[in-house]
C-alpha cells in the first residue's frame, strides 16, 4: 500500500473512556477521557478514537475490526474483586462495574485478534485480572512496607524510580534500568496471571510494569507515561512502540 505523502499511515487506536454518573444538575451521562491519552497517541503517530460503551458483542466486534490497537485507560475507581475471585476487603475504593465489564470484553476481543494493547494504570491491573491474575486491594493495608503511591504534587512530574527489567519489550521501548515515573494508584498487581511477566518494579517491590508473553504487544504500566512525555521524555518511547506495532496491522 502506498504511504501518504505526509508520512507513514496513522493507525487507528481505540481509547476506552470513563462515563459520568448522571445527577439532577447534569442528567445526561458523558464520556470522559483525559486529553493526554489522545495527545500521546497523536504525537506517537497514531489516530485516536474514543470507544463508546456497549454490551452488544457484534457491535464491539465491528469496532475492533476497524482499529489497529487498543488503549485501556485508568481512572478513579477499582476493579470489582469478584472479577478475580475475591471478596472486598477494607481499603477497597469505589467500583464501576459497567466500565469494567465493557473494558474486559474489549480487552478479550483485542487479544483474540492479536491487536497491540497498552494498559495504563487501572488498564494494567485489568490486563492482569483478565488473564487470570489478582490484585492488592489497598497497598497501604496489604503492603505496609511500601512507600506512598498516590502522589499529591503535579502528575506531570515524577514521584519515584522504577527498574525496567532487561530483556523485556518494555526495556526495548524505554531502555533498561532506572526510570523516573509518576504514581497515582492505591492498588497493584498481586498474583501474576499465567504467561505474564514483570517488566518494571519499584524499589519497595510494587509491580509497575507487566507484559503478556503470548501476544505480540500486550503491555501494562502502573504509571501514566502520557503525562510525562515532556518532563521525562523516554516515556514517549512506549507510545511510539505501541503505534509502530499497530501500524503493522492491515487496517
Amino acid at each position: 500500500m502506498p504511504q501518504p505523502a505526509n508520512g507513514p499511515r496513522r493507525p487507528s487506536i481505540a481509547i476506552t473512556p470513563d462515563v459520568s454518573t448522571p445527577t439532577p444538575e447534569a442528567p445526561h451521562a458523558k464520556y470522559e477521557v483525559k486529553s493526554a491519552y489522545a495527545d500521546a497517541v497523536t504525537r506517537a503517530g497514531g489516530l485516536p478514537f474514543i470507544l463508546p460503551y456497549s454490551e452488544d458483542h457484534a457491535l464491539l466486534e465491528a469496532w475492533l475490526e476497524r482499529v489497529s490497537g487498543v488503549l485501556i485507560t485508568g481512572g478513579a475507581f477499582d476493579i470489582p474483586p469478584e472479577e478475580y475471585g475475591e471478596q472486598p476487603r477494607e481499603g477497597l475504593g469505589p467500583v464501576k462495574r459497567e466500565r469494567t465489564r465493557f473494558e474486559r470484553e474489549v480487552l478479550k476481543l483485542a487479544l483474540e485478534r492479536k491487536l497491540p494493547v497498552l494498559g495504563v494504570c487501572g488498564g494494567m491491573q485489568l490486563l492482569n485480572v483478565a488473564l487470570g491474575g489478582t490484585l492488592v486491594q489497598d497497598i497501604s493495608r496489604e503492603r505496609p512496607g511500601a512507600h506512598g503511591h498516590e502522589q499529591k504534587h503535579d502528575r506531570t512530574q515524577p514521584a519515584h524510580p522504577v527498574e525496567v527489567k532487561a530483556g523485556t519489550v518494555l526495556a526495548e521501548c524505554l531502555g533498561e534500568g532506572d526510570l523516573m515515573v509518576n504514581s497515582t494508584h492505591h492498588q497493584a498487581v498481586n498474583r501474576l496471571a499465567p504467561g505474564v511477566v514483570v517488566s518494571a518494579i519499584s524499589p519497595d517491590g510494587i509491580v509497575e510494569g507487566i507484559e503478556a508473553t503470548a501476544y505480540p504487544f500486550a503491555i501494562g504500566v502502573q504509571w501514566h507515561p502520557e503525562l510525562l512525555i515532556d518532563t521525562v521524555p523516554p516515556n514517549l518511547g512506549l507510545y511510539r512502540r505501541f503505534i509502530a506495532q499497530a501500524r503493522e496491522k492491515p487496517k
